[in-house]
């Protein structure tokens, strides 16, 4: 098990905005039908900014507590835990998903850090004391399943 590098996070991550796209296009139509079938400006609808907002934060909180892992991760075999191994308690994937927005904040220098990290870790790595592991595929299952086939 190793720590994950920054390509494999960025393929996980779009994976997930994909979904959480649909969950929010889902969302949002409430508000767009309320509003006779015009678009909701963000800007001015504040409930609607923050119900999309809860969205991704419990998309991200609950799969991240529950499994340790977003859809994304698990195609791309990633699995969250906090440094010492332990599964991840809401408070921690909070702080994890706050810092996380902070990683972007700068340009996303936050993610590219993990390029001159020794651990490959990025900021909300580190400030959550938390990690993303890689899992590559068992030559035993990729044998297993080639047979079967």
């Amino acid at each position: 098990m190793q720590n994950t590098r920054l390509l494999r996070r960025l393929g996980a991550m779009i994976y997930d905005s994909l979904l959480l796209f649909a969950l929010l296009m889902l969302a949002g139509t409430p508000f767009v039908i309320a509003r006779g079938g015009e678009a909701v400006p963000p800007s001015t609808d504040l409930f609607f900014r923050l119900t999309m907002f809860f969205i991704i934060y419990i998309f991200y909180v609950g799969f991240w507590t529950r499994s340790g892992r977003t859809l994304g991760m698990q195609s791309w075999r990633l699995q969250l835990q906090s440094i010492d191994g332990r599964d991840i308690s809401i408070g921690k994937a909070s702080i994890r998903f706050f810092a996380a927005l902070l990683s972007w904040a700068p340009a996303g220098l936050g993610f590219l850090w993990s390029l001159w990290d020794k651990d490959k870790l990025t900021w909300h790595d580190r400030l959550s004391k938390t990690r993303i592991i890689h899992y590559p595929k068992n030559a035993a299952n990729e044998s297993s399943t080639t047979q079967t086939k």
